[in-house]
């Protein structure tokens, strides 16, 4: 891959993550194959994918496949399926990955970049978190709310003393297609940053039901909200990775200018009774605090109260 001509990029996982970054790349110039499914395909092959968005409407024609095979290999691939799905997405790597391919995956979580690793190589796997609000609001048809695209990523396996040559150039391509990117040389700690807001998040609105704003304005319901946010940073510690010592202050910060409306991605699917990420978000760090020893009563018994909507029974 070379920040000098146009690169080959497979979306797996199209939907409104995927398919928005897929978008910008072929706005931008980029041979993009986006890898969907059912409706959300066959509109993407008619006529083509649409994101409405407050930064300007945009459509682009869809390469737009359900077959993996049919691609062959790419210069990079952006992961970006929900975790609930990798047992049939993950296969679906191996035909798109060549000698020179990157995998960035921005999959929630810190287990993402070990799966995607045991299927691709730890050598190709680049790992990322990324801050949107968008939505698949119609068959070919994403919408964004607010303004942030944002992509935080870097190495995750190998040297991380430095932002590689490889992760530079990927972030320059993705900037010039205006998607905001902040590269860094070791993403473990950022993807643990993330979690460490994002598990408590997720549990508090999706356990009660709630957007955050009821939640946060009462003192007990915060200082638990807060408690939860220690406790992820305590089994990240207990991993042995470096996360700021600023994370609960800033943590603290940024729910006090959250809009009181928001709501995260677990609760929205609870509320349209689909499948949601429990592991991925409370079940890992129940089951590492349990192997390290860190006690994380608040996180598992959130954890005990979604597990049985995983699969998609209604709220």
């Amino acid at each position: 891959m070379t920040n000098e001509a146009p690169s080959h990029f497979a979306i797996l996982g199209s939907g409104a993550v995927g398919g928005y970054y897929g978008a910008k790349l072929a706005r931008a110039g980029h041979r993009v194959t986006f890898l969907a499914r059912g409706a959300h395909l066959e509109a993407m092959r008619e006529r083509g994918l649409q994101i409405r968005s407050v930064l300007g409407d945009f459509a682009v024609p869809a390469e737009a496949t359900n077959d993996p095979a049919s691609i062959g290999p790419v210069d990079a691939v952006l992961f970006t399926v929900k975790t609930y799905d990798n047992d049939t997405a993950l296969p679906m790597l191996s035909p798109l990955v060549g000698d020179a391919t990157t995998v960035l995956t921005l999959q929630n979580g810190i287990d993402s970049s070990d799966e995607v690793a045991a299927v691709a190589g730890e050598e190709r796997v680049l790992g990322g978190a990324t801050y949107i609000a968008t939505a698949l609001s119609a068959p070919g048809l994403i919408e964004q709310t607010g303004t942030h695209r944002k992509i935080v990523f870097g190495e995750v396996f190998g040297d991380r003393s430095r932002v590689s040559d490889r992760v530079s150039t990927l972030g320059q391509l993705m900037e010039a297609a205006d998607i905001e990117i902040e590269t860094v040389a070791d993403a473990r700690r950022r993807l643990w940053e993330k979690l460490i807001y994002l598990c408590p998040f997720a549990s508090f609105t999706g356990a009660a039901r709630s957007p955050i704003g009821k939640l946060w304005s009462d003192a007990d319901t915060r200082e638990r909200f807060m408690a939860a946010v220690r406790e992820v940073e305590a089994v990240a510690r207990a991993e042995g990775v470096k996360v700021s010592d600023e994370v609960t202050k800033d943590i603290r910060a940024y729910m006090e200018a959250l809009p009181p409306a928001t709501r995260s991605s677990m609760l929205i699917d609870l509320s349209q009774g689909k499948r949601i990420e429990v592991e991925a978000l409370q079940g890992t760090i129940v089951r590492r605090g349990q192997r390290l020893g860190v006690p994380t009563p608040i996180v598992g018994a959130h954890y005990a109260v979604l597990k049985p909507h995983a699969g998609g029974a209604p709220a």
